[in-house]
């Protein structure tokens, strides 16, 4: 007996498939047009042939039966209805599937969302990919994280890598479980990406301490844990963390640093831009 979420997933995958084959005529997906049809677009059939599949198979897909599908075969599927990615990934979720890894990090990062961090102006804000890599940052984040030296910033290797987190290791010592566990949580979301092994390989081979952490296969949600580090002008800074979806690029994550209520933390980072004024006059 299925569940009612199953039945109205099967019910959701009948509805869109249908909707999506109405919407192209036979001319358009390069079959001969003979006659007036009394139904829109293509036949299950004709859908079946251009896929490769099974007419009977892809009728019960269709119907939403319980049938094994693959990737590969939901993928000529898509290409025969001419699904947009968020189509695609749809369909995925629809059959029951973990939908495909989207692009990393090539789209470059928007207008819109870099004037969302460049006015964050209560404390650093950036934008990282799933793999933890920061595609873009406002000043204050340059400033405080080192990330205005133009090299590479990934999150995860920064934290157990970077002076400015070791240097307070009875935090860092608390947080880096948490860290650890979070990043292998996005990992098992698409466990066909290699990216976060390679990233993850890596790091362990030069920090011990991942290597034992990473070993232990914890993973847990992000978790809104002091986020410290020991800045070389301005000494101890303390934040909390807020991380929220890109709404049109669903891998990349806005994370917004608020200072640490009753640390001085404010304070300290006023004076990073005079710093900053006084060294270039």
């Amino acid at each position: 007996m299925i569940s009612a979420a199953s039945a109205r997933r099967r019910e959701a995958l009948r509805d869109f498939l249908r909707s999506r084959r109405e919407r192209i005529g036979p001319g358009e997906a390069g079959l001969p047009v003979a006659g007036r049809r009394r139904t829109p677009g293509l036949r299950r059939e004709e859908v079946a042939m251009l896929a490769g599949v099974g007419v009977s198979w892809y009728t019960w897909l269709e119907q939403g039966r319980d049938i094994t599908v693959s990737g590969e075969v939901l993928d000529a599927v898509a290409g025969v209805l001419r699904l947009s990615g968020p189509e695609r990934g749809h369909l995925y979720v629809l059959a029951g599937l973990n939908p495909p890894v989207a692009g990393g990090s090539a789209v470059e990062v928007t207008a819109e969302v870099r004037a969302v961090i460049d006015g964050w102006e209560r404390g650093p804000a950036v934008v990282r990919d799933r793999y933890w890599n920061i595609l873009a940052f406002n000043g204050i984040a340059g400033w405080v994280f080192g990330c205005e030296d133009g090299e590479p910033h990934n999150c995860l290797v920064t934290f157990f890598t970077s002076p400015r987190y070791r240097e307070l290791p009875e935090v860092w010592v608390e947080a880096a479980p948490g860290v650890v566990a979070a990043y292998r949580a996005d990992a098992a979301l698409v466990p066909h990406d290699s990216e976060f092994q390679r990233v993850a390989s890596e790091l362990a081979d030069s920090e011990p301490a991942f290597a034992e952490l990473w070993e232990r296969h914890d993973v847990g949600a992000p978790l809104q844990a002091v986020n410290a580090l020991r800045h070389p002008e301005v000494g101890d800074l303390y934040f909390d963390a807020t991380t929220l979806t890109v709404a049109d690029h669903p891998n990349w994550s806005l994370v917004l640093y608020n200072p640490k209520p009753n640390t001085d933390t404010a304070d300290r980072l006023a004076r990073l831009p005079r710093l900053r004024l006084s060294e270039s006059a």
